[in-house]
């Protein structure tokens, strides 16, 4: 059984796309200089993700976001032979035991080591080894050469780090919660909301609120105690968050009239807002600020190569 990451690589060729029924089976989608971008590539490229379309969208829709993945698909490999005849303009090479190393590295990961079963499975989808080598190494080259575009030793300044952590202080920050059970009794069940009274006052008195619960709410938590775990104010509608998050741990709220139910309200323990510091997370924001930097860097030096280029999309 080979894994998913090939799997995903190698069939994508194989699945039907028929979208648009009047669809040559090959021709132009795009010229790069003197090279040509085929509609095959373009199918290749975007078969998987075309498939997941299908399966979920329907009509105008799904003709409308086919071909915004095609849009996207067929400048994707613009880039790609942009970075490719930079390679080859500037006269670099690729020797071939990398290659080499690298298919032997997925036969080793991802067939236990057996080549056969290997190119039996690239047979099944359509490819040739010779094929694939080609897909992996146009793959192997355009990363080098975007790491290559990336001055490697770029240092951050205190302040741009600062900046990011303020920007995304949210993510840092986890909100108050309170542990919280409930009690639901519907409004149309007779005596319901002397009933609601009845049993917040034997819990005020020392009555245990998971089993008045168990025996007698009308919600789906009756069966772990009205037990509602650890929850946000987000989670619950202003009318029951105010008050169940005005109550301090062990405290049993007043009988709540809201919509058709009445509820009584139970907090265990709570938890303050808390906001991670910068200091514990300054190695994480550096990583993700330089990883940020790099893409913007990269994506400049892709603008620059077609700046210069005669591209035309047909």
């Amino acid at each position: 059984m080979f894994s998913r990451s090939l799997a995903v690589i190698i069939c994508a060729a194989a699945l039907s796309l028929s979208a648009v029924a009047e669809e040559v089976l090959d021709g132009i989608a795009a010229v790069v200089n003197g090279d040509v971008v085929t509609f095959s590539q373009v199918r290749e490229l975007v078969a998987v993700r075309e498939q997941t379309l299908r399966e979920t969208l329907h009509g105008q829709e799904l003709v409308n976001k086919v071909k915004e993945v095609r849009l996207a698909a067929i400048n994707e490999l613009i880039d790609r032979q942009l970075v490719l005849q930079e390679f080859q303009k500037n006269k670099f090479s690729l020797p071939d035991y990398v290659i080499d190393d690298h298919i032997a590295s997925i036969v080793r990961g991802q067939f236990n080591g057996d080549r056969q079963a290997f190119i039996r499975t690239l047979q099944a989808q359509g490819y040739t080894i010779q094929r694939f080598r080609k897909l992996e190494t146009d793959k192997m080259v355009v990363q080098a050469m975007r790491n290559r575009a990336v001055k490697s030793n770029a240092l951050l300044s205190p302040s741009k780090v600062e900046s990011f952590y303020e920007a995304h202080r949210a993510a840092y920050s986890t909100p108050e919660q309170v542990k919280l059970r409930m009690i639901v009794l519907h409004k149309d069940t007779p005596g319901a909301q002397a009933t609601a009274s009845e049993l917040r006052g034997k819990i005020k008195n020392g009555d245990d609120f998971a089993k008045m619960a168990q025996m007698y709410s009308e919600d789906s938590t009756k069966d772990v105690g009205g037990d509602w775990g650890w929850i946000e104010r987000s989670t619950l509608n202003e009318s029951l968050s105010g008050p169940a998050f005005a109550l301090k741990p062990g405290q049993v709220s007043k009988v709540l009239e809201v919509g058709s139910n009445y509820y009584l309200l139970y907090v265990e323990a709570r938890k303050n807002a808390e906001t991670k510091p910068l200091t514990g997370m300054r190695d994480d924001i550096e990583k993700q600020v330089l990883q940020a930097d790099r893409q913007e860097a990269q994506q400049k030096w892709i603008d620059g190569l077609r700046a210069k280029a005669y591209v035309k999309i047909y």
